[in-house]
């Protein structure tokens, strides 16, 4: 078994040109993101609320897991619910995860322990909730006449606790050694993760709260607010399709892993898209301009090398290029930056702490 992320480390994989695009735009909608979550704090709440409800709902019934509509609130809302059948418990239990996620993802560690907790969360009471599978299972597609075929054959019951701990190790030391750029290992994490396909059932609900947490991880929030679930039942299809594509190969280290990593990015880039149409035209309150760029400031500054003014533009967009100087400026003056260098290319370092004037 090779997996996508060890092909990184080895140096086998180049990365792909439109995978660079999807890598660039993320990184502006990233740097808009502080901006839009200083938006109507009622909106926002209105967001979150509706963005869980929607993950819970999306993501089990890509599975074929679903609660009658009318049910629906009753299940994920009410803190004592009565289920009626399994697919109540097992939605309700995947809106508990999310909401674990969501209020301690910088304190979960991505571990076979968490892994295994957000299996049996999202299972309920079912006998090989957070156990890893017993006996080998491929995936099989099965049709409307009948007819199945194997749509990809998994790691085995015996080879599964290697493969995940071997997983977890890549996962830790790609993201300190840099092998690639950190949103290509979370999605390259999650196809060798379904890959593995480490329980009997339930293997994707977990993939998708794992690609939630560690985006959260990354500093991609943007699944607070969007339902990157629906996005993904959205686009169903498209899904399988990548991942199949993406999978053909991949036990000998043969397989392409780029169709099923663009398809993650092009979902994190439509939950920003969303993100930006519903809050990103709202008016910043007063004040929120001069506090985003003081922000930025302080953010950039603890680089080492420190940061161009062209870069603290980027991080505050929606801001104009002379409020952003003006801003700056009194921070020279006041001692907490200075300017080394000249021109386009000057950096500007931390000399003291950003404090508004």
């Amino acid at each position: 078994m090779t997996s996508t992320l060890k092909l990184f480390a080895a140096g086998k994989l180049s990365i792909h040109p439109a995978t660079a695009w999807y890598l660039s735009d993320l990184g502006e909608f990233r740097g808009k993101q502080e901006l839009y979550t200083r938006q109507s704090p009622q909106r926002l709440k209105a967001l979150r609320e509706h963005a869980l409800i929607e993950s819970a709902v999306s993501s089990n019934r890509i599975e074929g897991v679903s609660v009658d509509p009318s049910r629906v609130r009753d299940v994920l809302v009410s803190p004592h619910p009565l289920f009626r059948d399994r697919d109540e418990e097992e939605v309700r239990g995947y809106r508990d995860a999310l909401a674990w996620v969501h209020q301690d993802a910088a304190g979960i560690t991505v571990s076979e322990e968490t892994i295994q907790r957000l299996h049996a969360m999202t299972r309920g009471k079912i006998w090989d909730a957070g156990k890893y599978k017993e006996k080998d299972g491929d995936i099989i597609e099965r049709y409307p006449d009948g007819s199945e075929r194997v749509r990809f054959r998994t790691v085995s019951a015996r080879e599964t606790p290697a493969a995940m701990a071997g997983l977890m190790g890549d996962w830790q030391r790609c993201l300190e050694e840099r092998w690639v750029p950190p949103l290509i290992a979370l999605a390259a994490f999650n196809l060798d993760f379904l890959c593995i396909h480490p329980f009997r059932d339930g293997n994707g609900r977990v993939s998708r709260l794992l690609w939630l947490l560690q985006s959260y991880q990354l500093g991609y929030e943007v699944g607070r607010y969007i339902s990157m679930e629906r996005l993904v039942e959205q686009n169903k299809d498209r899904y399988y399709e990548t991942l199949e594509q993406s999978s053909r190969g991949w036990h000998e280290g043969q397989h392409d892993p780029w169709p099923y990593i663009n398809y993650v990015l092009s979902i994190l880039k439509s939950a920003y898209r969303e993100f930006a149409e519903r809050v990103g035209e709202v008016k910043a309150p007063r004040g929120a301009k001069r506090d985003q760029v003081l922000a930025g400031i302080d953010r950039l500054a603890a680089r080492p090398g420190g940061f161009t003014i062209s870069e603290l533009e980027q991080t505050c967009p929606g801001v104009s290029r002379d409020m952003v100087r003006r801003v700056l400026r009194e921070q020279q003056s006041a001692g907490a930056v200075e300017c080394r260098g000249r021109g386009p290319g000057a950096a500007w370092v931390r000399k003291g702490v950003i404090t508004p004037k």
